[in-house]
């Protein structure tokens, strides 16, 4: 058996953080690595101690037919990326790889496009991760540095969406 590289490593292991995703729409999978470290991981879900959509049975954004990567604020969740920040000290994070994986709840297949939405951006470059790694298929990914979130500043053209 041929030995997997380890872009496909961890994006397996965020893979499998996905699978705790409480979301009805999208779950996303993250982790956090330095050094060949996991550091963190992150799923979508509801603050603590919250009803997550999976248990009320409906998503809000769904059911108003709301456009990916527009009107965050209606959305019950913590993104998986967030959650995998709030999880990990900073300076294990400075210099650090994201791994992220999307899956569609209804279908299971990998998130056309997959990025991060805006405010996850934010607090990606705060946060001081280098690079983000997005899984496209079961072998294919796309890999973004940061540093090009800084420089070219999407929240300057007022689009919405990702």
């Amino acid at each position: 058996m041929p030995r997997i590289d380890k872009e496909n490593y961890y994006l397996d292991i965020a893979e499998t953080v996905l699978e705790r995703g409480t979301c009805l729409r999208r779950n996303y999978g993250a982790i956090i690595v330095k050094n060949d470290q996991i550091v963190s991981t992150g799923y979508v879900g509801a603050p603590r101690g919250r009803k997550n959509c999976s248990d009320l049975g409906v998503c809000i954004r769904e059911k108003m037919n709301v456009q990916r990567g527009t009107r965050y604020e209606l959305c019950r969740s913590v993104h998986a990326e967030a959650n995998a920040i709030i999880h990990a000290p900073r300076e294990q994070m400075i210099g650090a790889t994201m791994y992220l994986v999307g899956k569609e709840f209804g279908s299971g297949d990998y998130v056309e496009n997959a990025n991060s939405c805006a405010m996850c951006k934010r607090m990606i470059i705060n946060a001081g991760i280098q690079r983000v790694v997005i899984r496209n298929t079961k072998e294919k990914f796309t890999a973004l540095y940061v540093e090009d979130w800084i420089v070219d500043d999407d929240s300057l053209d007022g689009k919405e969406g990702y």
